[in-house]
């Protein structure tokens, strides 16, 4: 949400986790005094992340500039129990028609959130890559895909709906049935801070549990 804000303002944002998972805010509520002590000592570095943009021809809806998202961008079912139709081209080229509740498009920074329970893979913050998560596909041999990150995408959605409902992270609106959205990579990045003693590989350990033996 901080991110929305900022845009293209080069803020850096260090995350603070008062939940629970936490991937993005790896740092401790406890931790803040540690975290302040290396702030000042500039113990700490900056990982560029990078965002999605999202256009179409209903720009109120999601309106430039602040049409970006560092996670991902969802379009998924409205006000109906049926599945949708999403047509996907890469590069004007057509990949498939998923028919699903809904299709996810993550970067690497949101690879380990709605992409990440939805059966996509963990992409590693610095990799140039996109990847298409569909959610709850019907047809089964749908799998999710790693992209390069300059592959310009475009979803249709059709469904028995007049409207379908498209999110960017946190910020979501209806489109018209049959609305065409072109995603691809932002024109700038989002700096995270890490301190020192923070990485994304021992956050990924820590997180997912990944060699600690539970049988004990």
């Amino acid at each position: 949400r901080a991110v929305s804000y900022i845009g293209k303002l080069n803020i850096p944002v260090m995350g603070i986790n008062t939940g629970r998972l936490g991937f993005l805010a790896t740092l401790q509520s406890e931790e803040l005094e540690l975290a302040f002590d290396l702030l000042f000592s500039k113990k700490y570095r900056l990982s560029k992340r990078s965002l999605i943009t999202a256009t179409s021809k209903h720009p109120e809806n999601h309106l430039a500039p602040d049409n970006f998202a560092l996670n991902e961008v969802t379009v998924s079912r409205q006000n109906t129990t049926s599945m949708i139709q999403i047509e996907t081209h890469l590069n004007g080229e057509l990949l498939t028609s998923y028919w699903a509740d809904g299709l996810i498009v993550s970067t690497p920074t949101g690879s380990t959130g709605y992409s990440l329970s939805c059966g996509g893979p963990v992409i590693t913050p610095d990799a140039k890559a996109l990847v298409i998560t569909p959610i709850a596909p019907h047809n089964l041999n749908a799998r999710p895909l790693v992209i390069p990150d300059d592959t310009i995408i475009t979803v249709k959605v059709m469904g028995r709906e007049n409207e379908f409902l498209a999110s960017l992270d946190n910020r979501i609106a209806s489109y018209p049935d049959e609305t065409e959205i072109t995603l691809k990579k932002a024109d700038f990045t989002i700096d995270l801070i890490e301190l020192d003693h923070v990485s994304f590989i021992k956050t990924i350990r820590h997180k997912l549990l990944w060699g600690e033996d539970k049988r004990n």
